[in-house]
């Protein structure tokens, strides 16, 4: 398969994989694909460790990194570049009203404490300036072949920085205003991403989305939201698109590091069980709905916090959850896709059954046309 982004990456499949798991990453750059590791989870030092394990176990086929370089942010007018100084400063505008609401919800759960000798966890990740420059200077120390941007347009500095470094950037939209908004910071690849997708999502459809932005912008476009099937892949090029981004599809692979309480929540789910919510990032999100989910848009809710703040606010909460057995309380960024995810396959499987579904919708398309 040949499209511009194949030739523009030296790739052989025009599929692109988001996952914050690097052995998901390097398996779909072996299998001909390109492998994307959302770096947004590390730290500058995690980040070099898996980016150096990618490197070793890649085969020397290109991979990519994805990083979150959001335009507007609580706190990106303080003026702060240390990480250390920003925690402080945000962590003082978080109103303790929020603080009780989520204390009350985890005990109405029966959610204990964390142990005495617990690891302190993160509370701010890569959603801001000062803490995600510094994985992008990680990420452009290695081989990667794509730098990816999850919300908004990439900063003109980056993008300038990785076309030094002769890696292509890309950049996820939601409308053809904001795709317009990326190529005019110079990125090479627009991610058009319907709200089906799980994660950051606008609220236009994969569908009605891919041609507004392949008519919008000059550079090629790749279709992203609820893909995971080589028939939604021949679709997303039949609309003008020269690839497709996905990301859901990889949380229930074998080589996943999804939690086993996630991944059977994933596999018995129907596409109806996801919904936007604010309550993971403080921007709308596509998560699996539950009593989560449920409780932040109830009466009681004392409403979200904008990003950084939410996440800053649940953090604790979230590692509680996640050790304790208050399953109807553990949610997870995921996609619609997951209505069609009912069997852990490997990643390999994935890619090559996404191809024969591929080949098998193209040629019913060609009976049809030359009946």
């Amino acid at each position: 398969m040949r499209t511009r982004v194949t030739d523009m990456l030296g790739i052989e499949l025009p599929i692109f994989a988001f996952s914050h798991c690097r052995d998901v990453v390097a398996e779909v750059s072996r299998a001909g694909g390109m492998g994307v590791l959302g770096a947004l989870y590390f730290t500058p030092e995690e980040l070099e460790m898996e980016l150096k394990w990618i490197d070793d176990h890649v085969d020397g086929r290109p991979y990519g990194v994805d990083v979150v370089m959001p335009a507007s942010y609580a706190g990106s007018d303080l003026g702060v570049d240390s990480p250390e100084d920003l925690v402080g400063r945000l962590q003082g505008m978080i109103p303790q009203g929020h603080r009780e609401f989520v204390d009350g919800l985890l005990a109405s759960h029966g959610v204990p404490p964390l142990s005495a000798d617990a690891d302190a966890g993160k509370v701010l990740l890569g959603w801001t300036d000062a803490t995600a420059r510094p994985q992008v200077e990680v990420a452009l120390r290695h081989p990667i072949a794509l730098l990816a941007n999850a919300l908004g347009p990439p900063p003109a500095d980056v993008v300038e920085q990785a076309h030094a470094k002769g890696v292509k950037v890309a950049a996820l939209a939601s409308t053809p205003r904001h795709a317009i908004k990326q190529v005019e910071v110079g990125v090479d690849i627009v991610v058009a991403q319907g709200t089906e997708a799980g994660g950051h999502t606008g609220e236009i459809s994969t569908m009605v989305l891919i041609p507004q932005v392949v008519d919008a912008v000059d550079v090629p476009v790749l279709a992203a939201g609820g893909i995971g099937d080589g028939r939604q892949m021949a679709a997303g090029l039949a609309l003008g698109a020269e690839g497709v981004w996905t990301g859901s599809i990889w949380l229930a692979v074998e080589e996943a590091d999804t939690s086993e309480v996630v991944k059977q929540r994933i596999l018995a789910a129907t596409s109806r069980d996801t919904v936007r919510s604010r309550s993971w990032t403080g921007k709308p999100a596509r998560l699996l709905k539950n009593e989560w989910t449920d409780a932040w848009e109830s009466q009681e809710s004392p409403g979200t916090l904008p990003m950084p703040l939410q996440f800053m606010l649940i953090s604790e909460a979230l590692r509680r959850i996640g050790r304790s057995d208050a399953t109807e309380l553990a949610t997870f960024p995921a996609g619609q896709i997951i209505g069609t995810m009912n069997q852990v396959r490997s990643t390999r499987d994935v890619v090559f059954g996404m191809i024969e579904q591929y080949v098998e919708a193209m040629e019913r398309l060609g009976r049809i046309t030359n009946e």
